[in-house]
């Protein structure tokens, strides 16, 4: 296990593009840390300069506090799983398994070979598939045979490169389960890059999200969900997507498309000298007031509904509004920095599967306004993000990740030999 240091890391290339921007961080030992952000943020060119592939322009990179920026990548001891399982076709499970072990050259027993590609076969569920060459395998079992081979280095760290994108849905789902298990299981620093916010939120116990190879926010997924810094994480962070809403300031209230929202006077400096603000309203938190009562201090409104998608656990309502001309720049600018096809006006609302509403009928909606985001639309940042509450979900967060790196531990003892 090591700790990962990047210190004002930059990535310019020969044409003066710069991919990656003075990019800092600390990844602790044992820590599972997940880089995410749409198409050419630089989280690849990131992690490609951690493991050695990319040069790194300028900046410091820190294993266990040496500097390794000009080691080559089999003098940092890192293993990483590339997006297209880079297997050899000629060799079967068990020697591509083995691969990294034969380059040493004899340093390594075959004993000690046959039993390191034991106990990884053992841990991926690969026994039954030893003898067989990849062409032979499903698209999983491939993944699990180059998580195999990192797994038997004995690496310092593992490193993935998008290891699940070229699976289906199903299998993304229990592949992001094996890869949890697995890196909960050897206690191994880990940084894997997705551009898949549900790979974010469920694996990592930190998330570093990158805009144009720019740091946004690097925090815990819940804390990214609940107190996001800016427009960019808010809008990346959460599937359908937080509604952005356009709102008038009058006195001391915000004046959004369906409703007027009533605000105290520890708001009024946030907002002060404002005209106009985006609020956001995750989809969830709004709800149906004909099947629902509403909470103690709820605003409550009538919209019509145009579209309806029933999914069976759940129902999505799409509700049209007319933007604001004067936020509609900033949106549309937000659209494309998360690679959209386009702002619609409208806003999605996640109700219960047992609601009536219906697609071209009016219906009644409230929601929490302590639930809701107050965004600068000159700047993008959060002017109703609590400190102190990030603060708290900060240390929950990294007292959850020690605990379940002890369970690990425990578990791994107690298992017989």
């Amino acid at each position: 296990m090591s700790q990962i240091q990047l210190k004002e890391i930059s990535k310019v290339y020969a044409d003066g593009y710069e991919a990656v921007k003075k990019v800092s961080m600390d990844i602790a030992d044992g820590e599972f840390m997940i880089l995410v952000g749409p198409s050419g943020c630089g989280k690849s060119t990131l992690l490609r300069m951690i493991v050695g592939l990319e040069d790194i322009t300028s900046g410091d990179l820190m294993i266990d506090g040496k500097r390794v920026n000009e080691l080559a990548p089999r003098e940092r001891n890192l293993s990483m799983v590339f997006q297209n399982y880079a297997l050899y076709p000629h060799l079967s499970v068990y020697e591509n398994i083995a691969f990294p072990l034969r380059l040493n050259k004899g340093g390594i027993s075959d004993e000690e070979v046959k039993k390191r590609v034991g106990d990884a076969a053992e841990m991926l569920e690969l026994n039954d598939h030893l003898e067989r060459k990849p062409a032979n395998l499903s698209g999983g079992q491939r993944q699990r045979v180059a998580m195999g081979r990192a797994i038997v280095r004995d690496a310092d760290a593992f490193l993935f490169d998008e290891p699940l994108s070229n699976l289906d849905a199903k299998l993304r789902g229990q592949m992001r389960t094996e890869i949890a298990r697995m890196q909960r299981r050897l206690g191994v620093t880990t940084v894997y890059v997705t551009h898949d916010q549900t790979e974010a939120m469920t694996l990592g116990d930190r998330v570093t999200v990158l805009k144009k190879g720019v740091v946004q926010q690097i925090a815990s997924p819940r804390e990214l969900y609940e107190q996001p810094v800016n427009l960019f994480v808010a809008g990346f962070i959460g599937s359908p997507p937080m509604n952005f809403l356009p709102a008038r300031v009058e006195d001391r209230s915000l004046r959004l498309p369906f409703c007027e929202v009533p605000f105290g006077e520890e708001f009024a400096d946030k907002v002060k000298g404002k005209d106009l603000v985006i609020v956001g309203l995750r989809p969830e938190f709004v709800k149906d007031a004909e099947i629902q009562d509403p909470v103690p201090g709820a605003v409550e409104f009538e919209a019509d509904v145009d579209v309806t998608e029933w999914l069976g656990n759940e129902l999505y309502a799409y509700i049209p509004f007319e933007s604001d001309e004067a936020v509609r720049a900033k949106l549309d600018e937000l659209d494309r920095d998360l690679d959209g096809e386009g702002m619609r006006t409208q806003m999605v609302v996640n109700l219960e599967a047992r609601s009536r509403v219906r697609e071209g009928e009016r219906a009644r909606f409230f929601f929490d306004p302590k639930l809701m985001h107050v965004f600068d639309p000159e700047n993008g940042d959060n002017l109703t993000r609590n400190e102190e509450e990030a603060k708290r979900i900060a240390a929950e967060s990294e007292e959850d990740r020690k605990r379940a790196l002890e369970r690990a531990k425990r578990k791994e003892a107690e298992a017989p030999a």
